[in-house]
């Protein structure tokens, strides 16, 4: 089979039916598969909380440790058993 075949029928029925495709509504858009973990506080957040800077950092510092799991997945070698 060659290259120009490998996907031969998936274009086909893309092209049959590319006409009745509505399009994509940004309003509805469907949920990730799964969504990242909000932070957690001891008490609810009120506008005159003085708090504020420590609730920061604490969002910030978990942002920070998501993206370096991100980042040490792909560095790091696979375990094996």
């Amino acid at each position: 089979m060659s290259l120009k075949q490998l996907y031969l029928d998936i274009y086909q029925k893309f092209l049959e039916k590319k006409d009745a495709h509505q399009g994509y509504d940004f309003q509805h858009s469907p949920v990730g598969s799964a969504t990242p973990p909000a932070p957690t506080f001891p008490d609810k957040v009120k506008p005159w909380t003085l708090d504020r800077p420590w609730r920061l950092q604490k969002i910030r510092d978990q942002r920070d440790q998501q993206q370096q799991d991100i980042v040490n997945l792909k560095t790091s070698p696979p375990t094996k058993p």
